[in-house]
């Protein structure tokens, strides 16, 4: 399946790179050239989220934002691994085959868990993390998951709504922005061209029943060892943006975050929700640039 870009092309201007993961292809952003920084976006987003910070830093670095499988220009197969930890392999798999080594990791949302899971097994290639709104831990008990999202994991009721309907990839344009208003029909398009049928929405739906809630649920014993193992990455430097207006990742997390990194750099941005990136990049960049400036790889 080919995804038409025609009408944001102007905005996300990028040549398509790809891998071959079981015979579908793994999309990726591959800019820039220099110090490698690699951008895991989250649900219902994808490489796009970051199409201005990717701008921002091509010419000074190289760039390279992938595509879960499932999501945005990469295939969407109907009978595929649609878990975190296979979502992590895929970003191994990336990291492998162009040999990425001394990386900035950027991730938010999903691309937390997956990110960390990738992090926590391959230690030596990561120098810097960027860490948006999202979790590496089992969320905290006073942080109540959003019945927004819950709902959709209802059976039939989350099919018919997130791939019948895809209310969740155009209510997240309205819940998780803190400005959607001054989201423009490009940008609009941007996000939701690729889920533009019942079987491109497949990734959408897989994510949200792999939200890890509760012990019954597959990922959650994973994230919980992941929290237990977070302490291994804390000679990385660590730069935590935070939107205060996030209805689903809420301050309770960011404390989490916190607690388990206490020299993270934390920058709280209060008028900025779960679409952080969408909502403050002019304030992100900055952010970024100082903190990649003040630790230089060794």
């Amino acid at each position: 399946m080919t995804v038409d870009v025609t009408e944001f092309r102007d905005i996300y201007p990028f040549e398509p790179h790809y891998l071959d993961i079981e015979g579908h292809r793994y999309h990726y952003v591959d800019e820039g050239s220099g110090e490698t920084i690699v951008m895991l976006h989250g649900n219902p987003t994808w490489s796009f989220y970051y199409r201005r910070l990717i701008q921002a830093f091509k010419d000074s670095h190289r760039v390279l934002a992938p595509d879960h499988m499932g999501c945005g220009l990469s295939d969407k197969p109907q009978d595929f691994d649609y878990t975190m930890a296979a979502h992590a392999r895929n970003v191994a798999r990336l990291f492998t085959e162009l040999d990425l080594k001394d990386v900035t990791l950027v991730v938010h949302d999903w691309g937390g868990p997956i990110g960390f899971h990738f992090a926590l097994e391959h230690k030596e290639r990561i120098k810097r993390i960027v860490v948006f709104n999202s979790a590496a831990f089992p969320v905290p008990a006073e942080a109540t998951f959003p019945w927004r999202i819950r709902i959709c994991r209802i059976p039939l009721f989350g099919d018919l709504s997130i791939r019948g309907l895809n209310l969740f990839a155009k209510m997240a344009l309205r819940w998780a922005s803190a400005r959607p208003e001054a989201l423009t029909p490009q940008v609009r398009a941007g996000y939701l061209t690729p889920y533009d049928s019942w079987a491109n929405r497949v990734a959408l739906l897989r994510f949200v029943q792999d939200i890890p809630l509760g012990p019954e649920d597959v990922t959650w014993n994973q994230v919980a060892r992941m929290e237990n193992s977070l302490s291994e990455l804390a000679h990385i430097p660590m730069l935590i943006v935070w939107g205060e207006l996030d209805f689903c990742f809420t301050l309770p997390i960011l404390d989490r975050w916190q607690e388990c990194f206490p020299e993270a750099r934390v920058e709280r941005i209060t008028d900025a929700g779960h679409y952080v990136v969408e909502d403050a990049p002019d304030k992100i960049i900055p952010m970024m640039k100082q903190f990649v400036e003040d630790h230089p790889l060794a």
